[in-house]
């Protein structure tokens, strides 16, 4: 897909078609995160999408520590991540890899209250000279 405002091509990330059924919702929002594309709904970031070297290849699931047994009873393939174990991960390396990740979006779309948390709140950016 060229961008010809560029004359340059545009890379497709290797999980968008994951956070498209996503982009229906009102409140859905996708933003850049350490590399990662977050998907937020409600205000809330729900899943992240990462195309990077092992432990970063795959979906994270945005979830507070208290919801993790369920959520691995329900979806066996998660594990929590080894870098930011309060979030869940699936590895694309799963053999079940497409189908739990269309699962999880499936549940994030209809709110699931185990997944999704509020993000900190930023702070305020100081100005130069400041």
């Amino acid at each position: 897909m060229a961008d010809k405002a560029m004359g340059r091509a545009r890379r497709i990330h290797p999980y968008a078609w994951l956070w498209e059924p996503l982009e229906t919702e009102p409140s859905f929002l996708l933003r850049s995160m350490f590399g990662a594309k977050a998907a937020y709904l409600d205000g809330r970031i729900a899943l992240c999408f990462t195309a990077g070297e092992e432990p970063w290849h795959g979906v994270l699931v945005c979830t507070e520590r208290e919801h993790h047994a369920a959520l691995l009873a329900e979806f066996p393939s998660l594990v929590p991540h080894p870098i930011l174990p309060k979030w869940l991960y699936l590895s694309d390396s799963m053999d079940a890899f497409e189908g739990v990740a269309e699962r999880l979006v499936s549940a994030a779309r209809r709110r699931d209250p185990r997944i999704g948390v509020l993000p900190r709140p930023r702070a305020p950016r100081r100005r130069r000279g400041e």
